[in-house]
């Protein structure tokens, strides 16, 4: 299969686990609801920040190391090139919050769930999110901001409102292709991006290795790992 892009095609493209699982990432979901080993309550909530910072910040830690282990992928690789042939039509959004993208030469992108590889003030002091890549041993290595708090993962938590969302609503109503690249549809509001984009009457195209959950509101599924898939299945005319 081929994916025509025509010159007035506006493409916007959502990411998720998958493409990132490619590079050896695990999804850090499964059917036990477990992510790698720890309830998802113990790491990944505000409460659990607030009861036991030492934990959050040991499983983010594990996180940077495997991340930096990691490398960009033939799919990652095939939609920055989309994107250097497209300038000022392509827009990527990604529910990873590793840097692989970036690594492969996306710039025209945002990270709705955060971003691993930095950190902010665990109080809403209006500091900036700062460049973050450390691998901390304990809790006590963990730094503060000048404002005293200590620092905490910019991490889209659960119950946290997603990043960037007017501007991804935005570049959703004004696309005209949407591809969605290894993600299950489970995770909302991601997975309504989809039925948005719909109604605003572009195509949309899945490319995973099985259909996702809202499958239907597809117009193209292209079933296949995106490493295989990506390279090769655009056509610009």
């Amino acid at each position: 299969m081929s994916i025509s892009i025509s010159p007035s095609d506006r493409v916007f493209v959502l990411t998720g686990a998958g493409i990132s699982a490619e590079s050896g990432l695990p999804t850090f979901r499964a059917s036990d609801g477990l992510w790698a080993g720890y309830k998802v309550e113990e790491i990944c909530t505000p409460e659990a920040l607030r009861r036991n910072p030492a934990l959050v910040w040991d499983f983010y830690s594990r996180r940077r190391a495997d991340c930096a282990r990691a490398a960009p992928n033939p799919a990652h690789i095939a939609l920055a090139q989309l994107e250097a042939q497209l300038p000022g039509r392509f827009f990527l959004c990604t529910q990873n919050v590793d840097d692989l993208h970036e690594r492969a030469g996306s710039h025209h992108l945002v990270h709705m769930h955060g971003e691993l590889a930095k950190s902010r003030c665990e109080h809403e002091c209006g500091r900036l999110p700062v460049e973050d890549h450390a691998v901390y041993a304990s809790l006590d290595q963990v730094p503060h901001c000048a404002c005293g708090g200590r620092m905490r993962p910019h991490i889209v938590f659960f119950g946290e409102i997603p990043f960037e969302m007017r501007r991804i609503e935005r570049e959703i109503s004004e696309s005209t292709l949407m591809l969605v690249v290894g993600t299950s549809g489970s995770v909302y509001p991601a997975a309504n991006f989809v039925h948005w984009a719909r109604q605003a009457g572009a195509r949309t195209v899945y490319i995973g290795p099985e259909p996702p959950l809202n499958a239907s509101a597809f117009t193209h599924i292209v079933e296949g790992k995106a490493g295989q898939v990506l390279p090769g299945l655009f056509t610009l005319a």
